[in-house]
């Protein structure tokens, strides 16, 4: 017999005697509490009924559940419907939760009505089976709006340059194909000029700037086509909302800098000590802001280290190790064990905002001559593109980690040689000469000169 393995708890798995659970819908919420019975010892006493989903609503239940001292509340994690509960009951002083909605699934076998599930929800949490969610504090949380926010407007602004391109190939204009992108000044003009009422190919292409006046020639044959009045009036239509959309996603982004340098976590400290919005931009500063630190990052743009403070936040406390963010963050396989047999699972989908800029900022580095673009490059020979960046993004994500969770740590490149510093010369030598003697051949080694 192997040797017995002692296993800790975790924080949330503690047995609590009085607890609240409510299973969350868009305006009502059920809502089951379990405490000891005051009469019948050893005993315990549920209690189910239905509360709307209404701010007084919830704040008399928070003042409720708070005179019957209630240890923890759980949420379960339905669309955008648990805000409520889990904002006012939270301002309430009671400890909320928010659980995945897969965790407390109801055992089969039983009937499945809001009722059964509240109780079902209350038995799990008293007896600490559930593991919250994440969720930001206020501040963060602010931060997080105005990031989505930006990321979906930029999306969005993407989506009518393709509409306006599908607009100009009805047109029989070919611009995108000699111009790198639709957002260049050289096909602004040209489009200005079209909707204006030039048709004269020789013309539009005498707009072109810079290094698109070589091109001359295959512009002239790309403005080439039949450009009517009614695509005039749509691409105006369609450059409007992209300017429109522009000016909202910078005027998000001077609100959250302004947001981002309001948080003390975030902000850097100068040499004579002093901290607050502005401190540690200075070459002689003790410690740079946040910003500062992640942008070092190969491959992260301040724009890139916005939404990961925007999604994980600064206080790394929530996470106990950089593994766990990791595996929050859904950038690690599942390990599925059975018996012998040992084999990886799916990663899982993860915040989505979070996943979508670490893999362009995987994308990025892996074309840097530094240690995260080598680590691409030795990864992508065996395992394919996606897998690289997966494994570079989690690298990412550990770095940053160590960053937030140590303010005073900086960034410190291994090298592209790292990999090559640790490579037992005489080993790998030992393996190729193997490996040619199976194919037939004697091996005579001269050292280089």
């Amino acid at each position: 017999m192997t040797e017995p393995q002692e296993i800790e708890d975790e924080e949330h798995e503690q047995i609590l005697e009085r607890v609240c659970a409510i299973d969350v819908a868009k305006a009502s919420g059920m809502v089951c509490t379990r405490v000891p019975h005051p009469s019948r010892p050893g005993k315990r006493r549920t209690r189910v009924w239905e509360v709307a989903a209404t701010t007084n609503a919830v704040l008399d239940l928070g003042a409720h559940l708070a005179g019957e001292g209630i240890e923890k509340v759980t949420l379960e994690s339905t669309s955008d419907y648990w805000r409520i509960w889990f904002y006012v009951l939270e301002s309430c002083g009671l400890d909320v939760q928010l659980v995945n909605a897969g965790d407390i699934k109801n055992a089969p076998g039983r009937p499945k009505t809001d009722k059964l599930d509240s109780v079902w929800q209350a038995k799990l949490t008293e007896r600490g089976m559930l593991r919250p969610s994440f969720v930001p504090p206020a501040e963060i949380r602010r931060l997080r709006d105005y990031a989505r926010l930006r990321t979906d407007l930029t999306r969005e602004r993407a989506r009518h340059w393709q509409r306006l391109e599908k607009l100009l190939e009805d047109a029989l204009i070919k611009v995108s194909g000699v111009a790198s992108t639709m957002d260049t000044l050289s096909v602004r003009d040209m489009l200005e000029a079209l909707i204006a009422g030039e048709r004269d190919p020789e013309v539009l292409a005498g707009l072109a700037r810079g290094t698109m006046k070589a091109k001359r020639a295959a512009l002239i044959e790309a403005l080439t086509g039949r450009f009517e009045d009614h695509h005039a009036e749509l691409a105006r239509m369609l450059l409007d909302q992209i300017d429109f959309t522009g000016t909202r996603i910078t005027q998000l982004t001077t609100r959250i800098g302004e947001l981002i340098a309001a948080i003390p976590a975030a902000q850097g400290v100068d040499a004579d000590g002093t901290t607050g919005p502005g401190a540690g931009n200075g070459p002689d500063a003790a410690r740079p802001d946040a910003l500062t630190r992640l942008d070092e990052i190969p491959g992260i743009s301040a724009h890139g280290a916005q939404i990961i403070l925007a999604e994980i936040g600064l206080d790394m406390t929530r996470f106990p190790t950089a593994g766990h963010l990791v595996s929050w963050a859904k950038l690690c396989p599942r390990t599925i064990q059975s018996g012998a047999k040992n084999r990886s699972g799916k990663a899982g989908k993860g915040n989505p905002y979070l996943k979508g800029v670490l893999g362009e900022i995987a994308a990025a580095a892996a074309k840097t001559d530094t240690f995260l673009g080598e680590r691409y490059r030795r990864i992508v020979k065996r395992r394919g593109k996606l897998k690289a960046l997966v494994a570079v993004a989690r690298s990412i994500l550990v770095i940053i980690w160590h960053l937030l969770a140590r303010p005073a740590a900086r960034f410190h490149d291994l090298g592209a040689g790292y990999y090559d510093m640790r490579t037992d010369k005489n080993r790998k030598t030992r393996n190729h000469i193997r490996q040619l003697e199976a194919l037939g051949y004697t091996v005579t080694l001269t050292s280089a000169a």
